[in-house]
């Protein structure tokens, strides 16, 4: 039987992110045929003849072909128990993954090789570099036209500020795409595709060094002779790959493939595993210390909360990263935030919404627990007689602003519980204005789309139908001032300022230009505004 500490360094647990559509989800699907967790990868275009990708579960998902809630999905392979957390690459949903990436060890970067470091990459890339974990590369679609692997590099390394290691480097693209150079056996591995989305012959690894004649054979002449100038050049660089550099997240190790087609995806696994770090020493902000994730004690920390997953049964699963220790069925733990104690009675690992009991998981693992509405994002569990507690996961600012009303006035009931479990989800984020009721709400979101998926939950799940009245607020702060030192009615502030507070009772100011914000700093002098709702990375 393994030993705790041999189970946790079994672990590695990662994100996938990347700008929408540059083959995120298709890569997450490969990785798991690859490794037997299921049969057949689906499709992520949204045909309504096609399959799905396994990841995707909520029906705007399937119909759009785009993630918009985080997914957690775990798998065995070469001894390694891995737990991918599949994001959203759709901006309007960013607010998700940034909580998903303070539950992972390390994160994979996807780049479309033809596109390069895209918009929605940039951002998510800050967050990964404000927790220093390593950062890995796939450039995906080789077997489309790309652009040159040097000037990629270069992108990469001057847009977002590391330093890139090339594992392999292509041999082509496109058409003329015919493999890749693994530049530690100093191996070929081909290419060869036969006209087939999802399928393609994998030559055997021909382990002919270059200038060997028989390489023309296997990949062309021209393309032996660029191959042969491009390896000289990057081994003439003399950069080494340094484990230090990667494991703080100032070097990333890159890959090149094709995920539609399989090419390059098994040996990236195999390379990340050896590579990517065992779960990390999260911080306990009641001790200012490091928690070794090796102690025997439980603890974690909830980072997204996802309701009515199971539509027979209208549950609420809270997705808790264990930080240390050991899980098991029906403990007893502690709900730090609650001031409670509570009994752990089910846990459960989850494939996008098909999901498994699980009777025990270990530091590093996502385990989902049955919420009876007592977590919020952020929340700790732990056991044992000292009690730890982890920081808090900041909320950001929303952009977009609208009043939603139900229109059925009878169905108030299950309008306020739609709108309070969505906001608890961290679907939405929801204020009232100060010494308002709930009939009326005002939500804040980052993307538009994020709307859209908020009336079809509340109609689908609810059976609520709302109305809903864009407001023109475009910036939010929080008040950080004691509420005993500030009479927020009585502050100076202009007449399209709109005073609200949040679902923890945080009290705000929601202004209609970055003008107004100014305005409110300079006729209150100990107005202290933020624009995070709790604390920061």
């Amino acid at each position: 039987m393994a030993s705790l500490s041999d189970e946790i360094s079994s672990r590695r647990t990662f994100a996938i992110i990347s700008h929408p559509d540059a083959g995120k989800t298709t890569l997450t699907e490969k990785l798991l045929l690859y490794t037997g967790s299921i049969q057949t990868a689906g499709s992520v275009k949204g045909k309504s003849s096609a399959k799905h990708a396994v990841s995707d579960w909520m029906d705007i998902e399937k119909e759009r072909g785009i993630s918009v809630t985080s997914s957690v999905l775990q798998f065995t392979y070469n001894g390694a128990c891995v737990n991918i957390l599949d994001t959203p690459g759709h901006q309007d949903f960013s607010e998700d993954t940034y909580r998903t990436l303070m539950a992972a060890d390390a994160a994979v970067m996807v780049i479309d090789g033809a596109k390069g470091v895209e918009a929605q990459t940039k951002k998510l890339f800050k967050v990964c570099t404000l927790r220093h974990i390593p950062i890995f590369t796939f450039v995906n679609k080789l077997d489309h036209e790309a652009r040159d692997p040097f000037e990629l590099m270069e992108e990469i390394e001057n847009v977002l500020g590391i330093n890139t290691y090339p594992m392999n480097w292509p041999i082509g693209s496109g058409r003329n795409f015919r493999g890749v150079f693994d530049r530690q056996t100093r191996r070929v591995i081909a290419f060869e595709g036969d006209g087939h989305a999802n399928a393609t012959k994998k030559v055997a690894e021909v382990e002919a060094e270059l200038g060997d004649p028989s390489m023309d054979e296997l990949i062309g002449e021209e393309n032996h002779k660029n191959l042969m100038d491009d390896i000289e050049l990057l081994d003439g660089a003399g950069d080494e790959l340094d484990l230090d550099a990667v494991a703080c997240g100032k070097l990333s190790p890159a890959f090149f493939g094709s995920a539609l087609t399989n090419f390059g995806v098994e040996p990236f696994l195999k390379e990340f595993l050896r590579l990517a770090p065992t779960p990390r020493a999260y911080t306990n902000t009641l001790a200012n210390e490091p928690v070794d994730p090796c102690r025997d004690d439980f603890s974690g920390f909830v980072f997204k909360i996802q309701a009515n997953m199971d539509k027979n049964h209208r549950d609420r699963i809270a997705f808790v990263r264990i930080c240390s220790g050991k899980f098991e069925r029906g403990m007893d733990a502690f709900h730090v935030q609650g001031n409670r104690k509570l009994k752990l009675a089910t846990g459960t690992s989850m494939m996008a919404d098909d999901r498994a009991i699980v009777d025990e998981a270990y530091a590093g693992d996502i385990v989902g627990l049955f919420d009876p509405g007592i977590f919020s994002i952020g929340d700790t569990v732990c056991s044992g007689k000292r009690h730890v507690q982890y920081p808090q996961i900041p909320t950001f600012a929303p952009e977009m602003f609208a009043r939603i009303t139900q229109v059925d006035t009878l169905k108030r009931k299950q309008f306020v519980k739609g709108m309070e479990e969505l906001a608890q989800e961290g679907a939405i984020q929801i204020f009232r204005e100060l010494g308002a009721g709930m009939e009326s709400v005002i939500v804040g979101v980052v993307g538009v789309l994020q709307f859209e998926v908020l009336e079809r939950r509340l109609k689908a799940e609810y059976r609520v139908e709302v109305r809903r009245q864009p407001l023109p607020y475009t910036d939010i702060r929080w008040i950080q001032n004691d509420p005993d030192t500030i009479d927020i009615p009585s502050l100076s502030l202009t007449r399209d300022t709109l005073r609200v507070e949040d679902m923890r009772g945080g009290k705000l100011l929601l202004f209609t230009s970055p003008w107004n914000v100014d305005w409110a700093t300079d006729h209150n002098p100990d107005l202290i505004l933020s624009e995070f709702g709790n604390v920061t990375f």
